[in-house]
């Protein structure tokens, strides 16, 4: 930008630090204008990328987050405006020259070194305040019962209900030679073990037992192991909601959104929750996928995409549903799909 020191008094600010009242100069050699109003627009990751700033004039200029640009105190100083040899305009108010003055600069000599240090600290625009997470308490974590015996007895118990049912036996048989919360792949098995008794046998009760073993297990950073995690406390909120316990319902609720309450920088922490409230509005369903195997008649691809789509329902109910997507809805869709992958 072509802003000559000898006519305008500037300095560089980092766009994320704009704030209205502000003076910033736009492109050309025009004065110094007031920032009314900035509006913020996000990528499609949800993180904020453009700042569509408005000026006093009406006009708008749009800036990246992460440029600098001049910003001044609104005075033109000129040859015959009496600029001192500090250059500033000696017969302006003092106190609104430095426009970033910190809180620690006593006098102009002193505010005026401060600005010409160099440009402010980043400070990105931060999103809306995300909603407080709030952990379950002790008493509500009693509501979990505690497992019946050694975790290889519950998956020996579970799977003898159903003998002859190849798919759960092969996991139980697997799972009994001994269950190690710290492998993802036995995580997964008992995941899968839960829901193939809920979902594909109608055995809720002993899927919630087997899930049980997983929702217990706290978040560990680790997002692969969470996610097997977190499908065993969605399905188990579903079958106490089914089973009218929604006090129970309510707990595994609170754990499923443990990873919310780990990120201690607030401004990552807004950041996360946009995007996570944009992945809630905007779920993956795999509308593509079905209807290509539905076109294909592949009759087994189908289920298996359906059953996706089922566990992703399942997840926006317990994480408190979509802005996108209502609860009656929501409900219908889940009773649509374990229809379709139970025939």
């Amino acid at each position: 930008m072509t802003h000559s020191p000898a006519t305008q008094q500037y300095r560089e600010k980092q766009a994320g630090d704009l704030r209205p009242g502000d003076f910033v100069f736009p492109p050309g050699d025009g004065p110094a204008q007031e920032i009314v109003s900035i509006d913020v627009e996000n990528d499609d990751y949800g993180v904020a990328a453009l700042l569509l700033v408005t000026m006093g004039d009406g006009g708008t200029v749009r800036i990246a987050v992460g440029s600098s640009v001049p910003v001044g105190d609104g005075v033109s100083v000129g040859a015959d405006a009496g600029v001192g040899a500090d250059g500033i305009d000696d017969d302006a108010d003092a106190a609104a020259v430095p426009a970033a003055v910190t809180p620690d600069s006593s006098t102009p000599a002193e505010a005026s070194a401060d600005a010409a240090a160099g440009p402010a600290v980043v400070v990105p625009p931060r999103p809306e305040t995300p909603p407080t997470y709030t952990g379950p308490s002790a008493e509500e974590l009693a509501l979990i019962p505690e497992p019946d015996g050694t975790p290889e007895a519950v998956v020996r118990s579970a799977a003898a209900n159903h003998k002859g049912k190849n798919s759960v036996q092969v996991l139980a048989e697997r799972l009994a030679k001994g269950i190690n919360t710290k492998s993802g792949s036995c995580l997964r098995d008992l995941s899968n073990l839960a829901f193939d008794l809920c979902i594909v046998l109608r055995d809720p009760d002993n899927a919630l037992a087997v899930a049980d073993l997983l929702n217990v297990l706290p978040f560990d950073g680790n997002l692969d192991r969470w996610a097997s995690i977190e499908r065993a406390l969605a399905l188990s909120s579903f079958i106490c909601r089914e089973a009218g316990q929604s006090e129970r319902a309510a707990v595994y609720e609170k754990l499923l959104r443990a990873p919310e309450s780990q990120e201690e920088d607030p401004f990552k922490a807004r950041v996360n929750a946009r995007v996570r409230q944009r992945s809630l509005n905007e779920p993956n369903l795999y509308d593509k996928e079905i209807f290509r195997a539905i076109d294909n008649g592949n009759h087994e691809a189908e289920r298996d995409w359906r059953f996706l789509r089922l566990e992703a329902l399942l997840f926006l109910r317990a994480h408190g549903g979509s802005k996108t997507i209502s609860e009656d809805e929501l409900a219908r869709r889940i009773d649509s799909e374990l229809e379709s992958v139970r025939a």
